[in-house]
């Protein structure tokens, strides 16, 4: 009876000292890091090619169109590998469940993206059938 004793004691504390918390980096109870908003220019492509963000961070990341064209944005890693919170649209939140597959703009507008990235990498953004056209950008996340 004390060895099974003695084996749940020494399990036990086996146990808590090679398991430890894992911990995000940043506080995410406080208000989302607003990044430089992204315009989808018909004339010049994107506003902004690069953003640099760390893991662990919330950030809110506004897409701005000018309406001269249709623009489908793809972001397929990226929405792959982050928590995405909510999507706003005109006031009104959408709260994905299952991912994102791309944000469409048919019309003038705005639409913003909270989200939280999980794993560190090179991720690229870009308008479906334009790339060549200056509609593509990367996040560079530490």
């Amino acid at each position: 009876m004390w060895m099974m004793h003695r084996f749940l004691t020494l399990s036990a504390i086996l146990f808590f000292c090679v398991v430890s918390p894992v911990l995000a980096e940043g506080n995410l109870a406080v208000r989302a890091v607003r990044l430089p908003p992204l315009t989808l220019d018909a004339a010049d492509g994107f506003s902004v090619k690069t953003y640099e963000i760390e893991t662990g961070q919330f950030y809110r990341w506004r897409i701005v169109s000018d309406g001269r064209e249709e623009y489908k944005l793809r972001a397929p890693e990226l929405f792959r590998n982050a928590w995405i919170d909510q999507i706003v649209i005109e006031d009104k939140e959408v709260k994905p469940y299952g991912g994102i597959y791309a944000l469409e703009f048919d019309d003038e507008g705005e639409i913003d993206v909270f989200f939280l990235v999980i794993r560190p990498g090179r991720y690229s953004f870009y308008i479906e059938n334009l790339r060549t056209q200056g509609f593509e950008g990367v996040f560079n996340v530490k």
